[in-house]
């Protein structure tokens, strides 16, 4: 995560610096080992240390002699290392072999034993994407094929339908080889959410096509006018679809850009598979739709309009009340800017639970000062150490001594310390990496720093770079929200071409994207922000679709009988195809939300499915009262609207 923050970013220029200038790299990893002795910790410490990939393991023996007895050194400086029979190693392990050697250090230590870090993290969400979205898919393909048989009157229909999308995913997957990585995050999240947002498109076509088949004998010709009568609505559907994923893409915090570029390639894929391939599929093999016809499981129409048209005036009502206090809501809950927490239930999560229990937190914030004052350095280590959050400090002076100078040093000892420009200060910290307490402290330690060095100082550590990230990303939220907003406003303006059609139909969807992510402040449930993000963008751009299909019906029906009428007949008409699309997507996400053991992508998951059955929610009950009320204004402001006089 921590490399897709923008290179300006203050705790980016710092790694790079301090890659630059340190030959050796900051932990990233801990292993505790339970009850060993001095000898055994070592023979430990060694066998870790041959492990390829891991370099720069420190323990007791680096910080002092130990051949002094252990009740004559400094209590607080042992207990960092060795408490109560237990060995604490810190390490880094290199980008690129997490994998490999967090499974080494796991056939090292055993069961008995514990590690955590962000090495770790790594690992686990490398190996668990793969898995955990084949998994998904696994049970997702199944639900969606019973949801389309059940909808459709063709054995073979469904099989038409995740053809056309499936290749454009797997296309989409492809040619993620020219952009030469990609995020975790997208891996799992983008192919399962393309197909779930694009099958509508396909939907659209073949129902079409199964329409003009009723009245015409040359299915070239059914399938030409189907292609005429729906392209409109796919192409409508598809660009808010796609401006809405193109937001992401302008976000300074580059996994949007990651993500976005993904899904964007795969609306375009999904919109040219659906347009070329699908049709010409559909004529090579409509004889089979016609051979494997089987009644239809669930009606299309249902005659529920007249009762929901009842309520609009206390779902309006209703709306008005939760609205605000959701929109005020979703923004003050609490989130979280990084990984999140790693679920109690697996190893990796009772690790961390073992090593925090026995040593406490470990949160390591590194500074690099100007070279050449020892003594300013020294001062600034006393001011920082009365910080309560510091437990201890790593720095020339407390570890070597101020008398003896640092060219008298070997060049192995001298280079944890010093490099040609810079001094390398040390602070181990007893805070979460975030959180108001963690980033108090990094504020505090960046405005002492400041009175001795100005702005001549780099400060860098997981705490530090979540500060950074919190702040890129909250920037980041008004601006791609801004843009989604106005971009889809463009389009609904462009499609309907009414000045206050876009306004009801974002009003819709936006307030059920505040009420969704406003459930989490309530339940006092901690979000990741990153999901929070994402969904705000994605629940707006994948379920605007179903207002934009349910309006398009209402204004064509309005063209031939009263309002009340028109959305009467909308509801009973559009419920199903709508619930339809709206199932397939929110089972996408409780789908991803139950299968991933990745904070990140189960909030994406869970926000997903519920905004989902909440916009749908809203396009049925509130969107229909709302049409009916400004029924004239609509009118008013559309042009062309030619709706009927008449009562």
């Amino acid at each position: 995560m921590f490399d897709y923050l923008p290179k300006n970013a203050p705790s980016t220029i710092a790694i790079d610096v301090m890659e630059e200038e340190f030959a050796g790299d900051v932990d990233n990893t801990r292993v505790m080992i339970k009850d060993v002795s001095i000898q055994e910790a070592l023979d430990y410490k060694e066998s870790i240390e041959a492990i390829d990939g891991v370099s720069k393991l420190t323990w007791l023996d680096d910080a002092m002699d130990i051949k002094i007895p252990i009740e004559m050194m400094d209590t607080d400086l042992v207990e960092t290392y060795y408490k109560d029979g237990h060995a604490l190693f810190t390490f880094h392990v290199d980008e690129g072999k997490e994998v490999e050697a967090t499974d080494a250090i796991y056939d090292v230590i055993g069961e008995k034993n514990a590690m955590a870090g962000d090495a770790l993290n790594t690992a686990i969400s490398q190996k668990a994407t793969g898995q955990e979205t084949f998994n998904a898919a696994a049970i997702l393909v199944p639900i969606i094929i019973i949801i389309l048989l059940l909808s459709t009157r063709s054995w073979i229909e469904p099989v038409f339908f995740l053809m056309a999308i499936g290749i454009s995913v797997l296309i989409n997957m492809g040619t993620n080889i020219f952009i030469g990585e990609i995020s975790f995050i997208s891996q799992a999240v983008a192919p399962i959410l393309q197909l779930a947002v694009s099958l509508d498109y396909a939907i659209f076509l073949l129902h079409s096509f199964d329409d003009y088949r009723k009245r015409l004998e040359s299915p070239e010709k059914a399938m030409q006018l189907a292609m005429k009568r729906s392209f409109p609505a796919i192409a409508a559907s598809a660009s808010t679809t796609f401006f809405g994923f193109m937001a992401l893409t302008l976000m300074d915090f580059e996994i949007g850009a990651d993500l976005g570029l993904n899904l964007v390639k795969g609306i375009l894929l999904s919109f040219l598979s659906v347009m070329i391939f699908l049709p010409a599929l559909t004529l090579m093999f409509y004889r089979y739709i016609d051979k494997t016809q089987h009644r239809q499981w669930l009606p299309s129409k249902y005659k529920i309009g007249k009762h929901i048209i009842k309520l609009r005036l206390p779902v309006l009502l209703m709306i008005a009340i939760l609205v605000v206090p959701a929109f005020l809501a979703q923004s003050k809950t609490n989130f979280i800017y990084g990984m999140g927490e790693l679920p109690e239930d697996t190893r990796a999560g009772k690790d961390v639970m073992e090593i925090e229990a026995a040593f406490g937190k470990f949160t390591p914030i590194v500074l690099l000062v100007p070279k050449g004052d020892l003594a300013r350095e020294a001062e600034l280590i006393d001011e920082l150490s009365n910080l309560k959050q510091v437990k201890s400090t790593i720095f020339y002076t407390n570890m070597i001594g101020s008398t003896i100078p640092p060219e008298y040093l070997d060049e192995s000892v001298k280079e944890q310390f010093f490099s040609e420009n810079y001094s390398r200060l040390i602070l181990n910290t007893t805070t979460d990496a975030e959180g108001k307490e963690a980033f108090a402290l990094v504020e505090d330690v960046q405005s002492m720093t400041e009175k001795f060095y100005e702005d001549d100082y780099h400060v860098t550590g997981e705490s530090v770079t979540l500060y950074d990230m919190k702040k890129i990303v909250e920037k980041d939220n008004v601006l791609v929200n801004g843009l989604t907003v106005v971009m889809i406003a463009l389009v609904l303006l462009m499609t309907f071409r009414s000045l206050s059609i876009p306004i009801v139909l974002i009003l819709t969807i936006q307030s059920s994207v505040w009420i969704n992510l406003a459930v989490p402040y309530f339940t006092d449930d901690p979000l990741v922000y990153i999901g929070y993000l994402i969904i705000s963008i994605v629940q707006l751009a994948a379920t605007v679709d179903y207002a934009i299909l349910f309006t398009e019906d209402y204004t064509n029906n309005r063209k031939e009988m009263s309002a009340k009428a028109a959305i009467i007949k909308t509801i009973n008409e559009k419920i199903f195809s709508i619930g339809v699309s709206a199932s397939i997507l929110s089972s996408v996400g409780f789908i991803l939300w139950l299968t991933s053991t990745d904070p990140i992508i189960s909030s994406i998951g869970l926000l997903l499915g519920r905004g989902t059955l909440l916009a749908f929610l809203l396009v049925i009950l509130f969107l229909p009262a709302l049409l009916v009320i400004f029924d004239r204004l609509i009118e008013k402001t559309t042009r062309k609207a030619n709706f009927y006089k008449g009562k």
